[in-house]
């Protein structure tokens, strides 16, 4: 039998309780990782996701932790080291969605989404460096977005960010790269996933004019490969790239 690709690797997902994050928290299960499962407050979906990796014979641990708070970043990832001895994958994936005109957009709401987007990445991943350092074959995934590079109504606060993780991923690629930490971004587009409110279950503006190649939506398992590719042996020499996965909605390179 073939030994899993990510066996004995250690990864950390953040904003792992629903959606594109526990599609990549149990991707990366199955390819052998241990996981660190990351949420805020959501800690019922958090167990959930920990127990379907139990489930199907992986191991993971709840990692309970607001990104924007370094504090609390500090201390999960001293967890993670205490529990697994390591961490290898660092998958920043936490992100804020809400919609708003930008004339009605409040600088609160601006701020959030940087700093749970574009804070909660620069915290993960300095925090958890000196563990990236001695993995030998560490890396960083950021999820992106497609709106990053086509732009979308309603959503200046979270377009902004995303482009934001774009940059930070090239210059991380040339400042890791000496550590053999390659870094890498994920862009999503048009993924089927469910809303977090009933206020919030109708499809985003953004979405009602964008169609893909394929004819369909994505759903969350299909981002959760890329990643999964990103952080095994088989993408060493990627580092500084971003992988569109939308359907053909958006040819970029």
């Amino acid at each position: 039998m073939d030994t899993p690709p990510l066996q004995g690797r250690v990864a950390l997902v953040t904003g792992a309780g629903r959606n594109i994050g526990c599609a990549i928290a149990l991707a990366l299960a199955d390819a052998g990782a241990k996981i660190a499962v990351n949420v805020r407050a959501s800690r019922g979906e958090a167990q959930a996701v920990v127990s379907e990796i139990a489930a199907h014979g992986g191991e993971a641990m709840m990692a309970a932790a607001d990104v924007t708070e370094r504090a609390q970043v500090d201390a999960m990832i001293a967890a993670i080291s205490e529990r697994f001895g390591r961490l290898d994958i660092v998958v920043n994936n936490a992100a804020i969605r809400r919609e708003a005109a930008f004339a009605d957009l409040s600088f609160a709401e601006w701020r959030a989404a940087q700093a749970v987007c574009v804070d909660g990445a620069f915290h993960c991943t300095q925090a958890a460096l000196t563990l990236l350092r001695n993995s030998g074959a560490g890396a960083v995934i950021n999820i992106g977005g497609m709106t990053a590079y086509t732009g979308a109504s309603h959503r200046a606060h979270v377009v902004t960010a995303k482009a934001a993780l774009g940059g930070l991923t090239r210059a991380l690629a040339h400042e890791l790269a000496p550590f053999g930490i390659t870094v890498n971004c994920v862009s999503p587009g048009l993924v089927d996933t469910v809303r977090k409110s009933a206020s919030a279950s109708a499809a985003p503006v953004h979405r009602a004019q964008a169609q893909t190649l394929l004819g369909r939506r994505g759903n969350p398992a299909e981002i959760a490969s890329a990643v999964v590719w990103f952080a095994g042996p088989g993408a060493r020499y990627a580092t500084g790239q971003t992988l569109h996965v939308n359907g053909g909605a958006y040819l970029g390179g």
